[in-house]
């Protein structure tokens, strides 16, 4: 069966950092783009980052850029979203989702294996 399933959430103060991760069952991370998804109550869920399956692209929200950084270690099959800096307006659902791919340099407009969100709370 393949999957997706994130794990790293929690509650962190404003000004604080957590790292998630993501790790992919029954496909390999370097067959794979990645891409981190958030959803806040009452709101739609935006795209926070992507990484393609080669790592060498990324692209970020414009509102964690420069705050939030994504990676890939193919070894642990295992993705992660660093989040550095988190306000409270980051707090909400965090899903990662998975795009088998032959692209290596861009990431992909669909993904196809979503996992099930790890939640973030950031308090003031």
């Amino acid at each position: 069966q393949l999957q997706v399933v994130e794990s790293g959430g929690g509650l962190v103060q404003a000004g604080g950092s957590l790292r998630l991760s993501c790790v992919t069952l029954g496909f390999t991370l370097d067959s794979a783009a990645i891409g981190w998804f958030r959803q806040a109550p009452g709101k739609d869920r935006e795209e926070v980052s992507c990484i393609s399956r080669s790592s060498t692209f990324t692209d970020y929200g414009t509102s964690v850029k420069g705050r939030f950084t994504i990676s890939k270690d193919n070894a642990k099959n295992t993705a992660y979203l660093q989040m550095n800096n988190l306000k409270p307006e980051d707090a909400g659902f965090y899903y990662c989702a998975a795009a088998p791919t032959r692209s290596l340099n861009t990431c992909p407009r669909r993904y196809d294996y979503w996992g099930r969100g790890t939640q973030v709370t950031v308090s003031t």
